[in-house]
């Protein structure tokens, strides 16, 4: 009986073949297609803002790096492949008719070049793929700056571990992986072709195969050893004591690293072990080798450092460590920008006695405070300023100030921005959508000190008052003279392409520009407008619109008459994508905010930080626990948290600008002493205007913040890293804790710290008015207050933080006990009461004001918004204070001051309160009739009641009502203390009464 053959590859006809090839072609074209064309439009978008340098580095980067990786891939399992067929025996025996080895040995021979080639091409293709997401490691080897500080250990600089290891990594994990597809499709192909057989008790084995698999293994393991070396820079990152500190322990230096260095020589041994067996012909000793190797690996590489952690070091830990603790503390300081050459120390604050005086003249402060809470009063700017339908503000507004009378004061400031959100079902269509609404109109400012009036009138929250006094720059007024002449903050471009809340609908983008003067946007209700800027991607040519149709899946791209030769396409614009994807090695912070320039420019201000993964010793921090707060639930629209990434160094190396109008990005060095900017500056060169021309730029330094996502990892930070003792900090008793924001009942229930907040107020060293970024630390697990955070954004002082450091006795009360005794004292209980049927209440930001020297000033503003009724609002109701044990509750600041004992004259007067005369008829400059405002002079304040005999009478009897308050709560008589009350409310109103000119 005959020997059935093995069967051959079936043929195939023309027309399958045809069918084949289209299939594929189809295939490919669905998947490179869309590819194609994201490259290409993102190449026409950094082209339009100005940085196709940038796009096309990245690209040509990652194009070598998946050309050179794919080839050496593609090489190398090529090599294998050749060479394992090459030394294939002549003749190779069979086990019998049914042996399944022979049958694809045929298989392949028949179609040898397919099976070689197609697996060379495939593993050199993902190779490629996967090395080309590596290009800012290689472009960082490449470009990378010193830090001119060096490790305590390898006394190596600190670029080492930033940019050179990182790349060392990459190239080894590359030839590692390599290395191990090359080992398993040399075995594959010499037992296919019979190089290994595995009959009889032991299999065979040929020479060739012998030594090609020899070869690749102590490869492996040279490898290896390479990484063993590497390893060793690494501990300076170890976790091991992830819970007291960052990088490497007694452990790790004693034990981790000698094994490092032992297990690095056994791995050259057995590597050496594995060449010798080619020339031996022996494979038991490498065996032999391989065995000792990974019983080394457990014994010295595991066991050895153990077994020292549990006998040696946590015995004597605290002594043990101290040493590297000290690393770790000195690393941090320096890494995270908290070290003496910018955190200054204020110690035992508050230990001395308060002098009634310099609180009294304390006006920097006491004229300052914020009673806007911009979480709170975004409905306000909504109601009141919205105009249409369409247009919208962001749930949390932000926080800029502005000089104004030669004063500077904060402000809550927003863009009145196109809101696609809220348009109506008729407004939906394509051509309205992408066309006609477009744009938003104005810049919107309220003095965060003020409101229009007093709300006097508990009965009906909702008759008026209590709203914030806009400044309004729109299309309406930015042209008039008297604007020009008279308007504190002049905008001469009103009109706003790109903002926050445009890009929040998907898909995001405009198409603007007419060819025949014919203007369809929506400017105004009685007019219409094309965009005159130079933003936007030509649609003048077929293709570009083919693409940007492919890109949005939209055919009205292609067929819409709407679009013409001279239309462009706008699009990415939310200021924050715009800076990313212009410099994507930035970390941008979670808030942008608008700023006008002096040139009447509107223009987002958006801070980038430069990060790193691995600073030696410096402690590892995630960027979004640390940035996650309160805040966090009142986001709304616009709201970021920061991505959840391990860092453990951060800069706030880039201050960039996005004009609202243009879009125009433009990214400035802020720091330039920063490594990582330098060296990101070498790669994209001309990228970041340098520092010098940020200088020349005096009023955008007028208006740049101390960035909050910044100052909240510093702030987590410190509660530890305020301790310079490595004994003191391993024991853990000095640390602080950030409180929970006591004002938010979902904050507390959920633990949620309580964030910083911005506010003017009396530099710490100079006592001029400051713009600062602030913060409150409790004593660790407690609700008493350990210390006091500020850091200035002013030009002259910008970033140097200062600790108020409060001693361990006195405590003083924290938020949390701050705010409960303003909770539940009775006038704020009996007002909460009685507005329960009628109003909803909500707490403001509770600020923590520095007065005097030693004063601790608190302030709560106290909203109220009226139910069941269409276009409410929350309305400032009431200020409630605390200082000195007191607690001051009044329609006005100065009336809450008044209450605890703070003489309220230099406190800017609201209009309205019992006996302050309105407000003129005058409005601001920049405030249209239409909206029914009557706000106080374009400065922003009243005239002070000024000093006088009666005056200091009226003064006389608070004092008198607020001493017998205290000595009535001392023994404990009740009645006292309220007629005391009563007569403390009566002088309050009859101070407000005085006359103010």
């Amino acid at each position: 009986m005959g020997i059935r053959g093995p069967a051959a590859m079936p043929s195939l006809s023309r027309r399958s073949k045809a069918l084949i090839a289209t299939a594929v072609i189809v295939l490919v074209v669905l998947l490179v297609g869309p590819r194609f064309i994201s490259i290409y439009t993102d190449w026409l978008w950094f082209d339009d803002i100005g940085y196709r340098s940038v796009f096309s580095k990245i690209i040509w980067t990652r194009v070598a790096l998946f050309g050179i990786c794919g080839v050496v891939a593609g090489l190398i399992i090529f090599g294998a492949l050749w060479l394992a067929y090459r030394s294939r025996p002549v003749f190779v025996p069979t086990s019998g008719p049914g042996d399944p080895i022979a049958r694809y040995r045929t298989l392949v021979m028949s179609r040898i070049r397919w099976f070689t080639i197609i697996p060379t091409v495939l593993i050199g293709l993902l190779a490629g793929l996967v090395a080309q997401g590596s290009w800012s490691t290689v472009q960082m080897f490449l470009h990378g700056e010193s830090f001119g500080i060096k490790d305590p250990e390898f006394n190596l600089d600190v670029g080492f571990y930033a940019f050179d290891l990182p790349f060392y990594r990459f190239v080894l994990n590359f030839l590692f992986v390599v290395v191990v597809i090359a080992f398993i499709v040399s075995l594959v192909t010499h037992y296919i072709f019979g190089g290994i057989r595995l009959a009889g008790r032991g299999g065979t084995l040929t020479n060739a195969a012998r030594i090609q698999l020899a070869v690749i293994a102590g490869t492996f393991l040279l490898l290896k050893a390479a990484a063993y070396w590497l390893d060793r820079y690494t501990l300076l990152s170890s976790t091991r004591k992830q819970e007291i500190f960052t990088g490497a322990s007694y452990t790790d230096i004693n034990a981790v690293l000698p094994s490092k260095l032992i297990l690095m020589a056994i791995a050259v041994i057995c590597a050496v072990a594995f060449f010798a067996g080619i020339i031996l012909r022996d494979l038991r000793i490498p065996a032999l080798a391989t065995a000792m190797m990974l019983l080394s690996a457990l014994v010295i590489g595991v066991g050895w450092p153990a077994a020292m952690e549990q006998f040696s070091v946590k015995p004597n830990a605290a002594e043990k460590e101290a040493e590297f603790i000290g690393r770790n503390i000195a690393a941090t300081k320096q890494a995270y920008g908290i070290g003496p050459d910018r955190v200054t120390y204020d110690e035992n604050w508050t230990s001395e006695p308060v002098d009634p005086q310099l609180v009294n003249a304390d006006e920097p402060t006491l004229s300052n405070i914020r009673i806007l809470d911009p979480n709170i009063i975004s409905p306000a700017f909504t109601q009141v300023q919205r105009q249409q339908n369409f247009y919208g503000f962001p749930s949390q507004l932000a926080l800029d100030r502005y000089e104004v009378d030669g004063q500077m004061r904060d402000f809550v400031v927003a863009a009145r921005e196109l809101d696609p959100s809220r348009f109506e079902a008729n407004q939906q269509n394509w051509l309205n959508k992408h066309t006609v609404y477009t744009h938003g109109n104005g810049f919107i400012a309220a003095p965060a000190n003020q409101v229009n009036e007093a709300v006097s009138n508990e009965d009906d929250v909702a008759s008026g008052g209590g709203e914030p006094v806009f400044y309004v720059s729109d299309l309406r007024n930015y042209e008039s003279d008297d604007y020009k002449a008279n308007a504190p903050i002049k905008v001469t471009q009103p009109r706003i392409y790109f903002g926050e809340l445009i890009s929040k609908v998907n898909p995001d983008y405009a198409i603007v520009g007419s060819d025949n003067g014919e203007s369809r946007e929506f400017d105004t209700p009685d007019s219409t407008y094309t965009y005159s800027g130079e933003a936007g991607v030509p649609l003048s040519n077929w293709f570009n619109k083919f693409a940007y149709a492919v890109k949005y899946t939209e055919r009205n791209l292609l067929l819409s008459g709407a679009i013409n030769n001279d239309s462009k396409i706008i699009y990415n614009r939310d200021p924050r994508d715009r800076v990313e994807k212009a410099a994507p090695w930035l970390t941008v912070d979670s808030k942008t905010y608008p700023a006008v320039m002096d040139d009447g420019s509107v223009k987002w201000i958006v801070d980038g930080y430069t990060t790193l993964d691995a600073f030696p010793y410096a402690q590892s921090t995630s960027l979004e626990d640390a940035t996650t707060d309160a805040q966090q639930l009142n986001q709304g629209q616009t709201g970021r948290t920061q991505v959840n990434k391990q860092v453990s160094y951060v800069r706030n190396s880039v201050k960039a600008t996005v004009d609202a109008y243009s879009g125009e990005v433009k990214l400035y060095q802020f720091d330039d002493k920063d490594p990582v900017l330098k060296t990101w500056m070498k790669v994209f060169p001309g990228s970041v205007e340098p520092k010098s021309e940020f200088d020349k730029l005096n009023d955008l330094k007028e208006h740049v913040r101390y960035p909050e996502d910044l100052f909240k990892i510093q702030r987590e930070l410190l509660t530890k890293y305020h301790v310079d003792n490595p004994q003191t900090f391993f024991q853990g008793d000095a640390f602080w804790s950030v409180p929970s924001d006591p004002t938010d009942s979902a904050a507390v229930t959920q633990g949620l710290d309580q964030p910083p907040y911005y506010f003017v107020a009396s530099d710490p060293e100079t006592g001029k008015p400051s713009f600062q970024l602030t913060a409150v630390l409790n004593v660790l697990k407690q609700e008493f207050m350990a210390s006091y955070l500020t850091v200035s954004s002013d030009p002259g002082n910008y970033g140097r933080i200062t600790v108020k450091d409060l001693p361990a006795t006195p405590q003083r009360e924290g938020p949390k006990q701050v705010f409960s005794a303003m909770e539940t004292d009775g006038r704020v209980a009996e007002s909460r009461k009685n507005l329960e049927n009628t109003a909803d209440v909500t707490f403001g930001n509770l600020l923590t004001l520095p007065v005097g020297d030693n004063g601790i000033l608190n302030v709560v503003p106290m909203y109220a918004q009226a139910k069941s009724t269409a276009g409410t609002f929350p309305r400032l109701f009431r200020v409630i204070v605390r200082y000195d044990g007191k607690i001051g509750y009044a329609p006005t600041v100065a009336g809450a001051l008044a209450g605890v004992g703070i003489d309220p004259s230099r406190v800017t007067q609201i209009p309205g309160a019992e006996g302050v005369p309105p407000a003129g008829s005058d409005p601001v400059p920049g405030q249209t009739e239409q909206q029914g405002q009557t706000p106080p002079p374009a400065s922003g304040n009243a005239p002070a009641v000024p000093a006088s005999p009666q005056r200091d009478a009226v003064v006389q009897k608070m004092d008198a009502a607020l001493n017998a308050m205290e000595e009535a709560l001392k023994s404990g008589n009740f009645t006292a203390y309220g007629q005391a009350q009563t007569d403390l409310q009566a002088a309050v109103q009859e101070y407000e009464a005085l006359p103010t000119s």
